[in-house]
């Protein structure tokens, strides 16, 4: 096959496609204004990088000196703000239900006098734990009140009983944790769920489009007519704008233009006679997906560029990332298109693409540990794309590891995308060959 006649296939097809999103503000906004919306606006809901001033409430049930001390602690914590006290157990648990505050303190009776004289007193902490991120903080922030609370009074006791402030605080706590953050050591959400929440919905979009570009095809009974069009020679370009008008961007410079005209009018589904060559449809599907490509790859330069902002990355993780991002991007295109070749259905393409992507982001490992699931979700997480492109992603723009660390999964991702490409080509002639299965909503 002659590589001028492919490259032109691939032009006319990008033309074909041009010209449709031009006519169509829809499918042109789902290339490009939602997802630019979609990476400000995540970004805009993390711009918060920290959880703080989560609302408790306290009941103080003792009004001693040291509770007192307890509730300034708890709001002097910085990921806590006490948003009110109450009385009774009735107000509390009505605040918690209206979400007013996520957790309750309580300081029981005779708490000061007990501590004082060396008896046990507990704080109670009755924390919303539905919502899991909100009662881990809260759990840990309260747990510290109470540890520096309890290491002051016993410090006291001690130097009381004359022993040094410093030997007092080893005595106390002879055993502590050194604790230190190797990655994220700011905690930051920002970059730890919008980071990554972005090539997801990414992801989903880049499959929706995919099924959707090859779709519309099959429904409006125009697949024959795009095949013809990128196989023709040099198509009249003002000719096939006027034919837009009413009908699909078909250019029949022949004989039969006539009544192919009055078949596009009547949405009869076309026929491709003859020998239909697959390397002409690689082409032109590599052409009619070109414009969602490029828009989707300034939409990850635009997505890599705020999740390192003030990050010193390489320049090597940079680009196998970013690579690896469009290879993602890709590979959902030709997903998005397989699912719905092979079902000959709009319709089912957009279901399998929403089943499959939707909750990808579950399965990733990132919010929820990936050897803690069951092996068979291990299974289907190992088959998703985005699973192993997140683990790239965290290796090298938040961990910092070596590129060639994450240079297979940019591998595994290439001959994804060929396998996939050459599929869709194959399902393409395929469609071509069933003109009665086209108009399948």
């Amino acid at each position: 096959m002659c590589l001028t006649k492919l490259g032109a296939a691939f032009v006319r097809s990008a033309a074909y496609e041009r010209r449709f999103l031009a006519k169509n503000p829809w499918d042109f906004s789902m290339v490009v204004w939602i997802p630019l919306m979609t990476v400000l606006i995540i970004w805009w809901i993390f711009s918060q990088t920290q959880i703080t001033d989560l609302p408790i409430g306290v009941m103080d049930q003792d009004s001693g000196p040291i509770a007192n001390t307890a509730v300034r602690y708890l709001e002097a914590s910085p990921t806590l703000t006490v948003r009110q006290l109450y009385y009774s157990d009735t107000e509390a648990k009505a605040a918690i239900l209206q979400r007013d505050v996520y957790a309750i303190v309580v300081i029981p009776e005779n708490f000061s006098r007990n501590i004082l004289s060396g008896r046990s007193a507990p704080l109670v902490l009755q924390v919303n734990a539905q919502y899991g991120t909100h009662s881990g903080i809260i759990q840990t922030s309260v747990q510290a009140v109470a540890a520096t609370l309890s290491a002051g009074v016993k410090i006291e006791r001690l130097v009381k009983k004359g022993m040094a402030p410093a030997q007092a605080a080893i005595a106390y706590s002879p055993i502590k944790i050194q604790r230190i953050s190797l990655f994220n050591e700011a905690t930051n959400y920002q970059q730890f769920l919008a980071s990554t929440v972005i090539p997801a919905l990414l992801h989903i979009l880049a499959m929706v489009i995919g099924a959707t570009t090859i779709g519309r095809e099959l429904r409006d009974k125009k697949l024959g007519h795009w095949y013809r069009f990128i196989n023709k020679g040099h198509p009249n370009l003002m000719m096939t704008n006027k034919i837009t008008k009413e009908t699909m961007p078909v250019l029949e410079a022949d004989k039969t233009e006539n009544h192919q005209d009055f078949r596009n009018k009547n949405n009869v589904p076309s026929q491709v006679t003859g020998h239909v060559s697959v390397s002409i449809l690689l082409f032109g599907l590599l052409g009619k997906y070109f414009w969602p490509t490029l828009a989707f790859s300034i939409w990850a330069v635009l997505a890599l560029w705020l999740a390192t902002p003030q990050e010193s990355i390489a320049i090597s993780s940079l680009v196998a990332t970013y690579l690896g991002l469009i290879l993602l991007m890709m590979l959902s295109f030709w997903l998005g298109a397989i699912f719905t070749l092979a079902s000959f259905s709009l319709r089912m393409g957009l279901s399998s693409t929403a089943f499959i992507s939707a909750p990808s982001y579950a399965f990733a490992g990132v919010t929820f540990p990936y050897i803690a699931i069951s092996s068979s979700a291990q299974h289907w997480s190992d088959a998703l794309p985005l699973t192993h492109y997140l683990k790239l992603h965290v290796a090298q723009l938040q961990m910092q590891a070596p590129a060639t660390v994450s240079l297979p999964i940019v591998y595994g991702l290439t001959i994804a995308v060929i396998v996939a490409m050459s599929l869709t080509a194959l399902l393409t002639k395929r469609a071509l060959a069933h003109p009665e299965r086209w108009g399948a909503r």
